[in-house]
């Protein structure tokens, strides 16, 4: 199977997933810079952090006007696997391929540090090699990853199963105390209603080797990995 890495003026964490792809999981990886305006022989799309168009006027608002985006939202509504990652999670909420929008972090600064995850659901294309309730250590490093959307959309997304990664303590507890940048919910990482999108601001590709302190990102490859394969059965 094969992977493809958008590359947006700005993007700083396009190596780091094509490493990941390549090197950890053993798969083709190219990247696709944004003027391209194909993605025909792909398999799944990565939409990585970074600074895109210097995050001018809003995150990920000038990307989403990429020459590559129209091609990544028919690839993405064909059923395409597509995740996006902190600034690729900004561009699909601005393409709309994701509901909500982003804000600034409650504390109006930017934070890196990792942060603890609870596994909501384990049968998507995303968190298939993981269970239910788990948690799972990840990086952040964003100064806009406060997610919010309406009552209506919030309540959609509950009741459709789309909160795929929520913001927790070590022991799975869910509290304002464990919630990095004020995000609602406690939401960290959400799917379209197929279920064939991620947008997640935690950083999988910052750790998916030991050598990085951390394993617990691997998992989320794997399982779109082991999804791809079990669809082309």
């Amino acid at each position: 199977m094969k992977f493809g890495v958008v590359v947006f003026p700005g993007s700083n964490c396009d190596a780091d997933c094509y490493h990941v792809v390549k090197e950890v999981m053993n798969q083709q990886v190219e990247y696709i810079w944004h003027k391209e305006n194909t993605v025909d022989g792909f398999d799944a799309l990565i939409l990585p952090g970074g600074f895109s168009y210097g995050d001018y006027l809003r995150t990920g608002s000038i990307a989403r006007f990429s020459p590559i985006m129209p091609s990544v939202i028919d690839f993405a509504d064909r059923g395409g696997l597509v995740i996006g990652i902190c600034n690729g999670f900004q561009i699909l909420l601005e393409a709309g391929l994701l509901p909500g929008a982003m804000l600034r972090n409650s504390s109006l600064k930017f934070i890196c540090k990792s942060v603890y995850l609870k596994i909501n659901r384990a049968d998507t294309p995303f968190t298939n090699r993981l269970k239910v309730d788990h948690v799972i250590r990840i990086p952040i490093a964003h100064g806009e990853g406060n997610y919010f959307c309406d009552e209506n959309t919030l309540q959609s997304l509950k009741d459709n199963g789309q909160i795929l990664f929520s913001y927790c303590g070590a022991d799975g507890e869910e509290s304002p105390e464990f919630n990095p940048n004020g995000s609602l919910a406690n939401i960290a990482g959400i799917s379209n209603l197929k279920g064939n999108i991620l947008g997640m601001m935690p950083h999988p590709e910052r750790c998916s080797e030991e050598i990085l302190g951390g394993r617990d990102g691997f998992y989320i490859f794997d399982s779109m990995i082991n999804w791809l394969k079990e669809v082309g059965k």
